[in-house]
């Protein structure tokens, strides 16, 4: 079983009940010192007193900042690279400054215009971190789905991998077991991907419930694959079985989904549908 810490991080007092702990590290907090400390701003203390104890949880400040994940070199390279694109840090990027960020790093990186394919692709993950349609994306939000990018290129997955906490972990696999209904110790591809595409979202604040799985844990978005499978005819969709596609154990469910479970530790609303293949 995976203990939280006893004492709040932060004033290393132990006060039990009032106490909140993170959903990624052992870390537990009070929400005074965390307000003290300027880490919970008004718009986010109902959200930690709301969501700590339930089954959606909260992740704390270290863990919420995927920056942190980051060497000081690999900061230094995407810094660089948000730079040379005249991305102006803090600010909030709208659909065009988001479309030319892409096109600008594609042009660097190959030497040759994105294709019409790819900027599509763009405009999905624009859509997918701007999930209450305002227009325009957070400057966290656009560096957390960034970093995670970076990650993804220049990490070899078993370092990803070590990334993942002893309670990511956990959760993961209990996504695994219940996908597993006959015991056999795999799942199907398409399970797999539907894991990947329904744990790997926020709560909505009317859904918010302690009863709520994790792998089933909010609504396919418009821009996941798995959602275009509802505008088919029900006549035309053949059910899965793990006899007609590739199975997958344990350890390979993991190395899957390791840049989405990662990608899901903040607590923001943005949905980072599309980490790199």
């Amino acid at each position: 079983q995976i203990l939280n810490d006893e004492m709040c991080e932060i004033c290393e007092v132990w006060t039990a009940e009032s106490l909140f702990p993170c959903r990624i590290c052992p870390r537990v907090y009070h929400d005074g010192c965390l307000r003290r400390m300027g880490y919970l701003q008004k718009d986010s203390a109902v959200e930690v007193t709301e969501t700590a104890h339930t089954e959606t949880g909260w992740s704390c400040y270290y863990c919420d900042n995927l920056n942190l994940l980051l060497t000081e070199e690999e900061m230094y390279s995407l810094m660089e690279t948000l730079k040379n694109c005249k991305i102006i840090p803090g600010a909030c990027l709208t659909l065009d400054d988001f479309l030319h960020y892409k096109h600008q790093v594609h042009k660097q990186q190959f030497e040759r215009t994105m294709p019409e394919a790819q900027e599509e692709q763009a405009a999905l993950q624009f859509n997918a971190l701007d999930p209450d349609k305002k227009g325009h994306i957070e400057w966290q939000d656009f560096l957390s789905h960034e970093s995670i990018q970076l990650l993804q290129k220049i990490r070899p997955q078993n370092a990803l991998l070590r990334l993942l906490t002893p309670k990511e972990r956990e959760r993961a696999r209990t996504a695994f077991l219940a996908l597993d209904q006959d015991n056999d110790g795999f799942i199907g591809e398409g399970e797999c991907r539907q894991a990947r595409h329904t744990w790997f979202r926020k709560h909505q604040k009317e859904m918010l419930s302690c009863n709520v799985s994790i792998s089933h844990v909010g609504p396919i978005s418009e821009g996941s694959p798995t959602s275009s499978r509802n505008s088919k005819s029900p006549e035309k969709i053949l059910p899965a079985t793990k006899q007609e596609e590739t199975s997958i154990d344990w350890p390979g469910f993991l190395r899957e989904n390791v840049a989405y479970i990662l990608a899901a530790r903040p607590n923001s609303a943005a949905l980072h549908l599309q980490p790199l293949a």
